[in-house]
């Protein structure tokens, strides 16, 4: 009889040439917990999901109400349910005037498309400017937008008429022009390794698309829903976007994601033609049901107030170690660079022998990524932190 590794290999497509291969049974608050009962400390959230731990009580209570009540019932859009509507309401309670519009969809990268194709249905135009090293997803249209080469480069040809500058550089706004439909951006750049915007950058940025009628689309599937210690990451720049992204930490586990904007801006997806945007699944009653309950939580246990304080602790612990290079942070987002991806993947591998489970950045691999779920305590991280250092030291002093 198979085991599950091998019915894994041989039934489930890969990746990669070399998954990380974990058999988890169950996971519970900061731990997963293995097929053969190991505990594994999680200090990247299934990268940034889990921002209320794993299996929440009350999002695991929510799930379990609405599954009693329906499930899928008709495509997004057609049917008011409950679910969708209290949740979209929340979001608009916590988000400002401008935001004030939900579309949900399934993932970030379908939220991305859907961000896209509103401002070039609203603005009628083609241009869109990006930034190199920014991550939107896998998708052809998110793939477009994406600031690197090597994923994207086996499968062209993409959407035309993208235009990549650099982050905080201030000349390069001189791209964005009357022809630009949009500027899609990530506030924090999550897989270049943690890389924060200048506050003048943003609100140049902002003028610029307001001087030009072009949409500013922030992407915070990555940095939303109180990692970097606001809500959202564009609270701390003053500053609103046309259209913000969602998704990842959104759902408290389940699969979700959104782009929101004025009742004005969206609205043009509903005539010339109907249905502008579709989804079967987006807005899913349970998935919702557990975002609404996820985003309370955050709301009710006031977490990211505690992030700044857990973030700093972190930064004391960690940055000045031997061997680091570089340490960068946004909340609890953070980047412990070393000398090497070489280095990195052998700190990932000891420490998962130690029983603490942390990766590295698409765009910087020669970086260790950490972002807890927002839940861990103080002392949890000076455990994690004991374990990070040890592996740390050993791997740069070669043992």
């Amino acid at each position: 009889m198979l085991t599950n590794r091998q019915l894994f290999q041989q039934f489930l497509a890969q990746t990669s040439d070399s998954p990380i291969g974990l058999e988890i049974e169950y996971a519970e608050g900061m731990y997963l917990y293995s097929a053969d009962g190991k505990k594994y400390m999680d200090l990247i959230s299934g990268i940034s999901v889990s921002n209320t731990g794993h299996r929440h009580p009350e999002v695991v209570t929510a799930i379990k109400d609405q599954a009693d009540n329906y499930l899928h019932l008709m495509v997004y859009g057609e049917y008011i349910l409950s679910p969708q509507v209290k949740l979209a309401h929340q979001l608009a309670h916590i988000l400002p005037l401008a935001l004030q519009n939900t579309y949900f969809v399934n993932s970030g990268s379908e939220a991305v498309e859907g961000a896209l194709k509103l401002a070039k249905r609203y603005t009628g135009r083609q241009e869109i400017i990006a930034f190199h090293n920014a991550y939107h997803g896998g998708t052809h249209g998110s793939l477009s937008v994406m600031g690197d080469e090597t994923l994207k480069k086996p499968f062209y040809p993409l959407l035309p008429g993208i235009k990549h500058i650099e982050i905080n550089d201030i000349n390069g706004l001189a791209s964005i022009s009357n022809t630009t439909a949009c500027v899609i951006l990530e506030p924090i750049q999550g897989e270049a390794g943690v890389i924060i915007s200048d506050m003048q950058f943003l609100q140049a940025l902002r003028d610029k698309c307001t001087s030009t009628g072009a949409l500013l689309i922030f992407d915070e599937a990555q940095s939303g829903f109180g990692r970097t210690g606001s809500m959202f990451a564009f609270e701390k720049y003053q500053l609103v976007p046309d259209i913000l992204v969602l998704a990842k930490g959104m759902g408290g586990g389940l699969p979700i994601g959104a782009f929101i904007s004025s009742q004005e801006i969206m609205s043009s997806l509903s005539h010339d033609p109907i249905l502008g945007h579709i989804t079967t699944f987006g807005g899913n009653p349970v998935c919702c049901a557990a975002s609404l309950a996820n985003l309370n939580v955050i709301l009710k246990e006031k977490l990211q107030d505690s992030v700044p304080s857990k973030s700093e602790l972190f930064r004391s612990l960690l940055s000045g170690l031997h061997g680091v290079v570089d340490y960068r942070s946004a909340g609890l987002l953070i980047a412990v660079e070393l000398d090497s991806f070489v280095s990195v993947k052998k700190v990932i591998n000891q420490s998962l022998e130690k029983g603490l489970i942390v990766d590295w950045f698409l765009f910087n691999a020669s970086s260790i990524r950490i972002a807890p779920p927002l839940i861990i305590t103080m002392d949890e991280i000076r455990m994690a932190c004991g374990i990070l250092k040890e592996a740390i030291s050993e791997t740069m002093n070669g043992i």
